[in-house]
């Protein structure tokens, strides 16, 4: 039986199966035992244990020769995590090798390094989706350079503008984002190694250097100060993922929005089998930014979690720890299942230019309201063209009158030039924003 949302044959496709590899159990307790390898082999190069038992300790290291019943089993009679994992592990190493593992380490020591190289290992899977999103926003962009559209504020039609600007403030996010996780991964997810309390004391004055050699093994940067209390580090990454997650809901709405029946200026990939409805056979729902859209909801729901967790007793607390080892593997795979399936959804992304064209003109030409009031500010001052044009417009909105003939026939008009308006050369640098910032 399957009881959560990964596994669940009705929802696992959802999320990255890259990911949920990363944090599956066998590749959780290898991370465990890479950090304890590492351990040994740095502190048989530096003299703290013998050099002879660092390799039958990392040959022990091997997540297939462990029984995980067991593991299981022993875990939930120990009442602690790590524990049964040592026994079995000194029963493959066995001696004198046994004798020398985990040593002067603490538990949480092993379990922050572990999850730091599998953090490691999502942000290359969030890295590569977000990159494939830039490529495929950058080209929808200059695709789109000239393609009016209308700009709207608060739901409704404000200036006209290009699609290719819209897609490029799209992109402009997802690079930001992107580089804010790459600014965080190194400095968030460290090699920890201060033993019971972070001073280093069971292993004198060597510990900061066989902190900073499993470091370099493991490819990690050392903690240098490893407080075991300090938890603001791993949040810093969380918080920007949350980040990402802001901006990929956003377009996502964004793509729900233009893809409704009566806009229908987007429309997100479809094959056939695709199904809409149970019964409604003509629904061509926008179904993965619907999904994008959860799967950010579920990740921001995560990150007070996250925050809390930072607040933790004395020098251990292990009421705070526990919340961490659970919901981090959970935003891991969601961050990388969002940026997955934002990855997919720009990719597929088909445009109807002709749907943005006819939406732009519904409004009889008040899309372009300010235009006019530019023209006439120099003829009769900014407030006063405000007032004539806001009248205009009421009357072309309530008489269905095209917006050029109600200013035309407004009385304050009288012996001054009739405006010209031009939709398409109303869009200010959109085009131009475009060659700046996505080619």
């Amino acid at each position: 039986m399957t009881a959560g949302m990964f596994d669940s044959f009705i929802t696992r496709h959802w999320f990255s199966t890259e990911a949920k590899h990363i944090w599956s159990d066998l590749q959780t307790l290898q991370a465990w035992l890479d950090v304890e390898a590492a351990l040994a082999q740095a502190q048989a190069r530096l003299g703290v244990i013998p050099v002879e038992v660092a390799e039958p300790i990392a040959a022990a290291c091997r997540h297939e020769r462990f029984d995980t019943d067991r593991l299981s089993r022993d875990i939930a009679h120990a009442q602690h995590p790590f524990v049964p994992v040592l026994r079995q592990l000194e029963e493959f190493a066995g001696e004198p090798a046994a004798g020398y593992i985990h040593w002067g380490a603490t538990t949480q020591n092993i379990f922050d390094t572990g999850v730091a190289l599998q953090m490691r290992r999502t942000h290359t899977l969030i890295n590569t989706s977000l990159a494939t999103a830039n490529m495929a926003l950058g080209e929808l962009a200059v695709t789109h350079r000239d393609t009016l559209q209308a700009g709207r504020t608060h739901g409704q039609h404000a200036l006209p503008m290009t699609f290719g600007f819209k897609v490029t403030g799209w992109l402009e996010e997802i690079r930001r984002n992107r580089q804010r996780l790459q600014d965080r991964i190194g400095p968030s997810f460290v090699a920890s190694l201060g033993g019971a309390i972070g001073t280093f004391a069971a292993m004198g004055s060597q510990g900061p250097a066989v902190e900073a050699e499993m470091a370099a093994i493991l490819g990690l940067e050392p903690a240098i100060l490893p407080m075991r209390s300090s938890f603001d580090r791993a949040t810093d990454y969380f918080c920007a993922l949350a980040l990402l997650a802001g901006t990929a809901e956003k377009i996502a709405q964004d793509i729900v929005f233009m893809q409704r029946t009566e806009i229908g200026e987007v429309e997100e990939a479809f094959h056939m089998g695709k199904v809409g409805s149970s019964t409604m056979a003509q629904k061509r729902n926008p179904s993965t930014a619907l999904l994008l859209i959860s799967l950010c909801g579920l990740l921001s729901a995560r990150l007070p979690l996250m925050l809390g967790s930072m607040v933790r007793m004395d020098e251990g607390d292990s009421s705070a720890t526990n919340v961490a080892d659970v919901a981090v593997p959970e935003i891991a795979i969601l961050g990388a299942s969002v940026a997955e399936t934002l990855a997919r959804l720009v990719t597929g992304l088909v445009v109807h230019e002709d749907a943005m064209r006819r939406n732009i003109e519904i409004t009889n030409g008040l899309i372009v309201s300010e235009a006019a009031m530019m023209q006439l500010s120099d003829r009769l001052g900014r407030h006063k063209a405000h007032h004539l044009l806001y009248e205009a417009a009421q009357r072309s909105v309530m008489e269905g009158l095209s917006f050029t003939q109600a200013i035309a026939e407004h009385p304050e008009m009288a012996g001054l030039d009739m405006v010209t308006l031009d939709t398409g050369a109303y869009t200010g640098d959109s085009a131009q924003l475009v060659d700046r910032l996505a080619r």
